[in-house]
């Protein structure tokens, strides 16, 4: 625990403002507030897809590596893993999208 003194040489205008009791504000308003306004960072939350994991791919095999992955998790249908392979095979990766480097998503903002 840190006494008075202390406080007022680290943290002058805190020890002021604790002391004197300044203006009371509701923590709720900052909540409220914090979830109307936008973040600047469009990605915040976004849960990217399988086509997202390929486009981060160099090789076909490594596609093709992924879409087995989420495949044998369940996360993508057997029907949809087809046709992926499908797409790769005939347009190869850059029919699912240009590549994304890495970074990607904090340079997008």
């Amino acid at each position: 625990m840190i006494d008075r003194e202390r406080l007022r040489k680290l943290f002058p205008h805190l020890a002021r403002e604790m002391e004197e009791g300044g203006s009371k504000v509701h923590i709720d308003q900052y909540r409220r507030e914090d979830a109307e306004r936008p973040t600047g960072r469009r990605w915040v939350g976004y849960d990217p897809d399988v086509v997202d994991f390929i486009r981060r791919c160099e090789t076909v095999e490594q596609a093709e590596e992924i879409i087995g992955y989420l495949e044998g998790r369940g996360e993508i249908t057997a029907e949809a893993a087809a046709e992926l392979r499908r797409r790769l095979r005939e347009e190869g990766l850059k029919g699912l999208g240009d590549r994304k480097e890495p970074d990607f998503y904090h340079r997008q903002g």
